[in-house]
């Protein structure tokens, strides 16, 4: 086994945030190597704490969407909003070379360590601020979860078909890609090492969704074609959707006209190939809901498993629709690393999996090595780190500052 490497290893990340897009992308800086501090209020931390389905968990503040996105940071909790809080943050900043924070645009300012203030203490600090909207415009101080941005973005009038649009994706999308975004910006930002000051990165989770949209966008924006639900079908192409066989349900995606013919073929409908409706790709449009009906006939004499193979097989990608029980079962996932065992840990009281990052580094998949913390499990090291010596830290839980 190669060295794991670490691009991040000596980059100090102190995470404000909660519930899911900065948590998220605080997620993907650790497993690169980053000491991630979660930086939390004494009365009960990230929200997401008390979030999931574990209701025992919840209680114990140790809920299960808190698990998911907080593995191998290190929690330290703090009240910024006394003078004393706002003076060990400080010095915390002074040691960090990147801050995270997730609250509504002048929070932070109104706290009195914003980006201004805290440039002065760390004159090369990474400052990034992900928020519904960003930092500026109409909508800057209105709040924004996940679903209110899918709606806003246009998302969730092209999910769902025409009978059932508008859907909201079956996950929070638009916080998942607000944190991808943001941990992306970080990284760029720490990649300029010819950066001679402070900089303050706004991630608004609305334009980065939309950013993401791609084509849909696109063909509104260039060909002034505003975008329609389509349910499983893919809009530039068809066959290219999902379609019932004898026992389930599989996506084919035949994308080109070659593809096109060796589903006839491996379908034993040969006659399809030169029938007027079904010729060319723009017939094939035309005609989607023909070719769909008329497929899904010739797919129920078989089973998923059978076509399956049989369309790869011949150059037509294609593959069954799981659920996420069998997603994560399946030996493509199960046996790449994707999955992190924390056994027995402290707070949770068995062993916890999560998912980790998208990607590999030279074949092994990036780890972090502790478990997600209890609340403030390492404040008092954190301290001692930043010189505060035993007797500073017991005045400080004493005034109820940690």
């Amino acid at each position: 086994m190669t060295k794991a490497i670490k691009p991040l290893q000596g980059v100090r990340v102190l995470d404000l945030t909660n519930v899911l897009a900065g948590p998220f992308a605080c997620h993907q800086l650790a497993h690169m190597g980053a000491d991630v501090i979660k930086v939390e209020s004494r009365n009960g931390g990230d929200l997401a704490r008390q979030l999931g389905a574990d209701a025992d968990l919840n209680r114990a503040h140790m809920g299960v969407s808190f698990l998911a996105q907080n593995p191998g940071k290190r929690s330290l909790t703090l009240n910024l909003k006394s003078d004393e809080g706002k003076d060990v943050f400080k010095r915390l900043v002074r040691s960090a070379d990147v801050v995270v924070e997730n609250f509504r645009p002048g929070v932070m300012d109104r706290l009195g360590v914003g980006f201004d203030v805290l440039r002065q203490e760390n004159p090369k600090l990474v400052y990034c601020a992900i928020s519904g909207f960003g930092q500026e415009g109409p909508l800057r101080d209105l709040p924004a979860y996940d679903q209110i941005i899918q709606g806003m973005a246009g998302v969730m009038s092209i999910t769902g078909d025409a009978g059932s649009a508008p859907l909201r994706v079956g996950y929070p999308v638009a916080d998942t890609i607000g944190g991808m975004t943001a941990a992306f910006a970080i990284a760029a930002a720490l990649a300029d090492h010819d950066r001679a000051e402070a900089v303050f990165l706004d991630v608004s989770m609305l334009e980065a969704t939309m950013a993401t949209m791609g084509w849909a966008v696109s063909n509104y924006l260039v060909a002034d074609r505003e975008p329609k639900p389509m349910g499983n079908d893919n809009v530039t192409a068809s066959p290219s959707g999902t379609f019932r066989t004898g026992d389930g349900l599989i996506n084919v995606a035949a994308n080109k006209q070659e593809q096109f013919e060796a589903v006839c073929r491996v379908v034993g409908r040969a006659a399809w190939i030169t029938d007027p409706r079904f010729a060319d790709r723009h017939a094939r449009l035309q005609h989607r809901g023909e070719l769909k009906a008329l497929l899904d006939e010739a797919l129920a004499a078989d089973s998923t498993e059978a076509w399956w193979q049989r369309f790869n097989q011949v150059g037509v990608p294609a593959g069954p629709v799981y659920t996420v029980p069998q997603a994560l079962a399946h030996p493509q996932v199960a046996g790449r690393g994707m999955i992190a065992t924390f056994p027995d840990v402290p707070g949770v009281g068995r062993d916890v999996r999560v998912v980790r990052t998208g990607f590999k580094v030279n074949g092994e998949a990036p780890t972090v090595e502790s478990p997600p913390p209890r609340l403030g499990e390492h404040t008092a090291a954190i301290l001692a780190e930043l010189g505060y010596d035993a007797a500073a830290v017991q005045s400080l839980q004493d005034k109820e500052v940690v």
